[in-house]
C-alpha cells in the first residue's frame, strides 16, 4: 500500500464518520446515509459507503433522502457529497433525475501540516488575522461570495455566526490589504483525530497570484499545529490544488457536490 492508498484509507475510516459533521444541528440515518442539517438551511448527505447498493437501488435511496429534507421548511438547499472512489453505480443518473445539479469537481487533498508552513512568507502590505465579530464575519462571507462571482447570501454568514456561538473549534481567517478583506478561509479541527480541515478558501480575482492565499493557508496550518494536529485534508478547487501540491499534499480522490435547491 503506497502513501496515497494509506491516506485514502485513513480518509474513509476517520473522516467519513461523525467527524465529518461536528457542527450539524442534527443528524439522522437512512440506511447507509447520514442526513445532516446545518444552521442556515443547508442539508448535507454523506456516508462511509453505500452498503453494496446497485444501480437499481439508487433512485429509491436518493428519493428517500430528499423526502427527509422536503418536510423541513427551513431547508433551502441540499448537498449530496459524492466521491469518485466509491462503488456507486447509477448514482449520478439518479441524482440528476431527481433535480440535483452537479457542480465543479474538487480534489480531495491530504498530507502533513508542516509542509504548508514552508516557503509561505506574508506578502508586503498584507495582514492576516482571525475574525469573530458579527460585522467581520458578514464582511468575510460577502467577500467570499464576490470572489466566487455569486450574489451575497446572508445565510452563510448566519451559519458561521451560529457555529462561533457553539464554540466548536472552527477558526475564520482573513487576509487584508489596507483594511480591505481580499482572501479568507476556515480552519476546522477534527476532534479525536490527528486531522484538521482547511475549507472555504477564496481570494478576490485582482489579488490572486501574489502568494496571499498561500500565506493564509500557512497561518491556519501553524494554528492547527499549535493545537497538536499533524495532518490536513481539504477539498480543493483547481485554483488552490496546485498551491497545496507544492506544499506536499497529495490528491487521493475526487469529490463532486450535487445540489438540490427549493
Amino acid at each position: 500500500m503506497d502513501i496515497k492508498e494509506r491516506y485514502l484509507l485513513t480518509y474513509d475510516e476517520q473522516l467519513r464518520t461523525d467527524a465529518e459533521t461536528p457542527s450539524a444541528l442534527r443528524v439522522s440515518r437512512w440506511g447507509p446515509l447520514r442526513l445532516a442539517t446545518f444552521a442556515g438551511g443547508l442539508g448535507f448527505i454523506t456516508y462511509r459507503d453505500l452498503g453494496g447498493a446497485v444501480a437499481a437501488d439508487m433512485p429509491g435511496l436518493v428519493s428517500a433522502a430528499l423526502a427527509h429534507y422536503r418536510t423541513d421548511p427551513e431547508i433551502y438547499k441540499v448537498e449530496w457529497k459524492a466521491r469518485l472512489h466509491d462503488a456507486s453505480p447509477g448514482l449520478p443518473e439518479a441524482l440528476v433525475a431527481l433535480g440535483f445539479v452537479a457542480e465543479e469537481a474538487e480534489s480531495i487533498m491530504m498530507g502533513p501540516l508542516e509542509g504548508l508552513c514552508t516557503n509561505a512568507p506574508v506578502p508586503p502590505g498584507v495582514t492576516l488575522r482571525t475574525v469573530t465579530t458579527e460585522d467581520d464575519v458578514r464582511a468575510m462571507s460577502a467577500m467570499a461570495d464576490e470572489a466566487f462571482g455569486e450574489a451575497v447570501d446572508t445565510r452563510q454568514a448566519d451559519a458561521l455566526l451560529a457555529r462561533l456561538d457553539r464554540n466548536d473549534g472552527m477558526e475564520l481567517w482573513v487576509a487584508e490589504i489596507e483594511r480591505r478583506m481580499v482572501s479568507c478561509g476556515r480552519l476546522e479541527p477534527v476532534h479525536g483525530t490527528e486531522f484538521v480541515g482547511i475549507w472555504g478558501g477564496a481570494t478576490l480575482e485582482a489579488y490572486r497570484g501574489r502568494g496571499i492565499y498561500r500565506a493564509l493557508t500557512a497561518a491556519r496550518a501553524r494554528s492547527a499545529m499549535a493545537q497538536g494536529k499533524t495532518l490536513v485534508h481539504s477539498d480543493s478547487s483547481e485554483f488552490s490544488r496546485p498551491i497545496l501540491e507544492r506544499s506536499g499534499l497529495l490528491k487521493v480522490s475526487t469529490t463532486i457536490p450535487y445540489y438540490w435547491r427549493k
